[in-house]
């Protein structure tokens, strides 16, 4: 792949996004992973995008499983129903793709809460607050999962105790999972970081986002066979 920053938008809103992930480490936050977005095949020609962008994950942000969250203020909510890639490895820019296929630990669910507050079609203004991000709830981890192998993985989103999305195609939206680590790990490395052994990589969502209303109580993912994870909401 080529250098993620030879894409000036791209280098432009990771630079800003760096600043604010500095200040915040600086604060006292810790790292714990990344995520990847706006990786669905529509979404990249769109934007004309190699491949998916790139953001960062803190401990600031991560829930557990069934947290109840406050939307009141929030612009525009959504969660979003996530593969976690657990890494066993560090993995550098240029890794190829056995390399980066290896340093996968583990997979599991996750749940990504994000505000939609820029526009959808601005590159540089996605990566300058992050993607959107505002949470993660990180499910169970399945070590017989190493190496990103998703087949027979069954997915199902339920919304308010009604069954909203069902998928045995996981990578469909996002793009093959070693590829991701691949994407990640060249975006930061081009930014002077390194992608590392216990991080966590949120691949994008496996179903379109999901736009919360007022009256939404919560959302559950189960991502069979490994395990479920689920958060809860008031306004």
């Amino acid at each position: 792949m080529a250098n993620p920053l030879d894409d000036d938008r791209i280098a432009r809103g990771m630079a800003t996004q760096f600043a604010l992930r500095k200040e915040r480490l600086a604060g006292g936050e810790k790292p714990i992973g990344w995520k990847a977005g706006f990786g669905a095949p529509a979404v990249l020609k769109k934007l004309e995008l190699e491949a998916c962008l790139v953001g960062f994950m803190h401990d600031k942000n991560k829930l557990d499983s069934g947290a109840t969250v406050s939307l009141a203020g929030w612009a525009k909510p959504a969660a979003e129903p996530e593969i976690a890639i657990h890494l066993g490895k560090d993995v550098a820019a240029g890794a190829d793709f056995e390399t980066a296929r290896a340093a996968i630990a583990a997979l599991g669910p996750a749940i990504e809460l994000a505000d939609i507050d820029a526009p959808l079609d601005d590159v540089e203004a996605i990566l300058s607050g992050d993607i959107f991000h505002r949470h993660v709830i990180l499910g169970p981890a399945d070590p017989s999962r190493a190496g990103g192998d998703s087949i027979a993985l069954e997915a199902r989103v339920v919304r308010n105790g009604a069954e909203l999305a069902h998928t045995s195609d996981v990578e469909a939206l996002t793009g093959p999972l070693v590829s991701i680590v691949q994407r990640v790990a060249d975006t930061v490395g081009a930014m002077g970081e390194t992608l590392k052994a216990g991080q966590v990589i949120i691949a994008g969502s496996i179903t379109p986002p999901i736009f919360l209303n007022p009256d939404d109580r919560e959302i559950s993912y189960t991502l069979d066979p490994i395990g479920k994870v689920s958060v809860s909401f008031t306004g």
